[in-house]
């Protein structure tokens, strides 16, 4: 599943409102700045700081 170029476009990291990139082999939206991925269950972006995975 990917996720829709014009929502990707406009879609933030909450925590440092920068833009995120979609890795699409893990179905997350990345926030290179932060460090953190969020997930995106059945095509839906679950942008929330607390289910966030921390980036190795």
């Amino acid at each position: 599943m990917t996720i829709d170029p014009w929502l990707l476009e406009r879609l933030v990291c909450p925590a440092t409102r920068t833009p995120l990139r979609y890795d699409a082999e893990r179905s997350e939206l990345v926030s290179e700045v932060a460090g953190v991925a969020y997930p995106v269950r059945d095509g839906v972006p679950v942008l929330l700081v607390e289910e966030a995975r921390r980036l190795d």
